[in-house]
């Protein structure tokens, strides 16, 4: 479908004089075209449609609509009859009153262009533009990060259903694209296993029973996967059969079938193939889970478990400002906070949205991050870092690092006895974090009568490692802060993120996916983000408060807001 871009699509007169009867108080819809504009523009999109053949919808008008789709929680169905209905709707798209509007295939249509030009985010973006024209969102005030959950739109499997499916899924495939070569090659009894879903069948109880179930789903698998590189290997390059191998469902089953299995070739020439052992399974961040949605994974934190994928929110924070998502990122299940925070700086620092303090809970926050987040992009972080970890510390007794003076220039270290370090070393590998090694004399060490509130060790002598010196001295700093009142009084406001989740969740379903995959996950949640922006707004005009967060009877009596604090690293 080619694209005429228009340059905006004014009100018509009678859609405004209906529009205004019908809500002379305004409504959020009505409100945002009045105060914001036209946010989305055809022209933005232009490059997502070819220069040839049948007209396209408006794709600003596309936009707006996927927005207030999601600000309702609507289906495509539902949007585009929302759409031919509704007189507010047709206010924000500039329709005429008997526009008939268009088929609702055309929302997922333009949902596939917004993710094959990986132009999701615009969606967020132009709203966030809008408003830093407006100077309702401006850089370098203070902003907040968390993250979440998300359940993918499969099913959770056990290995046997996981294996199974991917049979299954294989052969379907199979048989669409080359149903005759598939009626050759298909043993009797794979149409009993795996004619339908195995979350349906009654799967054996006995664990030596599913691990048999296993082997032979797994030698159908590998009996599969040679026939279909055997027939593509003698087929001619004009055959069908040589794209066998290149169905999503085949390439699937290849991958999962090297997580699952291996083979011993035996001294006769022959194979036999084994399941891999739980000791013997590939790292969390490429587990296959669903034959259906390959970019799912399980991840878990603290009791919770789930299969699907995690976001990163940043929002504005300041208390005599209206709250807004400034950026939002879908990631897979197992990346970790601290991965992600760099991401996050980077994708604020694109749009000129970098905060001057970033409140932060303990699992984004570690020495290097700390450092890098103030030398790259000029934010300060306000975190909790994690205690003290030494013997001492646990104690309550003997001397820590804190209890020994380091001289950066002359790289020596004085011990709280006044002794003077003997060798000083810098410690730099591919697999570990920098750090320095200071040793002191055998000599002096086993010769004081203090060594044993320094060192357990058998020797006597010790050995002190810690970070360089950026690094060290940013962590005993916040360490420092963080044992003062009104540290804990400032890091309170970071707890303001979880009504978001909140709101998100109950209001708009931000935990469950809609769509199959990560990119197409990452433009849910973008446009979930972009209506709850909107929704804010509308509340901010109209002066509506912010509700207040519920503290319990008991909590209020509290002598110090550190004792509510979680722990560092359980928030």
């Amino acid at each position: 479908m080619s694209l005429a871009p228009q340059p905006s699509y004014p009100i018509p007169e009678d859609t405004q004089r209906i529009a205004r009867a019908a809500f002379p108080k305004s409504n959020l819809y009505i409100r945002m075209r009045d105060e914001l504009g036209e946010i989305y523009q055809d022209a933005s999109f232009a490059e997502l449609f070819p220069g040839r053949g049948q007209k396209a919808e408006s794709p600003g008008r596309l936009a707006w609509v996927t927005v207030m789709q999601y600000s309702e929680g609507l289906s495509d169905r539902q949007a585009a009859e929302a759409v031919r209905a509704r007189i507010d709707w047709k206010y924000v798209l500039g329709l005429e009153l008997d526009d008939p509007g268009f088929d609702y295939s055309v929302l997922s249509e333009f949902r596939e262009r917004l993710v094959a030009g990986q132009k999701e985010q615009m969606l967020l973006d132009e709203l966030l533009g809008r408003l830093k024209e407006l100077k309702l969102l401006k850089a370098r005030g203070q902003q907040r990060t968390d993250s979440t959950h998300i359940l993918g739109a499969v099913r959770q499997l056990n290995r046997v259903e996981i294996v199974g499916e991917a049979m299954r899924h294989a052969l379907n495939e199979l048989s669409e694209f080359a149903p005759e070569w598939v009626k050759e090659i298909a043993k009797p009894e794979w149409f009993t296993r795996y004619g339908r879903r195995f979350e349906q069948m009654r799967l054996p109880k006995e664990q030596t029973e599913r691990d048999a179930l296993l082997v032979t789903i797994g030698e159908d698998g590998a009996y599969l996967l040679e026939t279909v590189r055997t027939a593509v290997e003698n087929s001619t390059q004009s055959s069908t059969i040589v794209q066998l191998q290149e169905l999503p469902g085949v390439e699937f089953l290849r991958r999962m079938w090297v997580q699952q299995y291996w083979t011993e070739v035996k001294e006769d020439g022959g194979a036999h193939l084994h399941l891999r052992g739980d000791d013997n399974q590939p790292p969390g961040a490429l587990r296959l889970h669903s034959p259906y949605d390959d970019n799912v994974r399980y991840s878990a934190k603290r009791e919770k478990g789930w299969v699907g994928y995690k976001i990163q929110l940043s929002e504005t924070s300041a208390v005599d400002e209206v709250h807004l998502i400034t950026q939002l990122t879908t990631t897979l299940a197992t990346e970790s906070d601290m991965a992600a925070l760099e991401k996050v700086h980077r994708s604020l620092k694109q749009k000129d949205l970098l905060p001057d303090e970033h409140l932060l809970d303990a699992g984004y926050v570690d020495a290097e991050s700390l450092v890098f987040s103030k030398r790259d992009f000029g934010v300060t972080i306000c975190s909790p870092v994690r205690e003290k970890v030494s013997w001492q510390a646990k104690a309550g007794k003997g001397f820590d690092l804190a209890n020994f003076q380091i001289d950066w220039e002359k790289q020596v270290v004085t011990c709280p006895k006044g002794q003077t370090s003997a060798q000083w070393c810098e410690r730099h590998s591919e697999k570990r974090k920098p750090a320095i090694q200071v040793r002191f004399s055998p000599s002096v060490c086993r010769t004081c009568a203090y060594h044993t509130q320094c060192t357990l060790a058998k020797s006597g002598v010790h050995t002190i490692t810690f970070l360089p010196q950026e690094q060290h001295v940013a962590l005993q700093q916040v360490r420092k802060e963080q044992s003062t009142q009104p540290f804990w009084k400032k890091y309170a406001q970071r707890s303001g993120v979880e009504g978001t989740f909140s709101q998100a969740v109950r209001d708009y379903e931000l935990r469950c996916a809609r769509y199959i995959g990560l990119a197409k996950t990452n433009l849910q949640m973008t446009a979930t983000a972009t209506a709850i922006n909107l929704h804010r707004l509308f509340d901010w005009w109209l002066h509506r408060p912010r509700a207040q967060t519920r503290t319990s009877a008991f909590a209020k009596l509290a002598p110090s807001p550190a004792l509510l604090a979680p722990a560092c690293g359980a928030a």
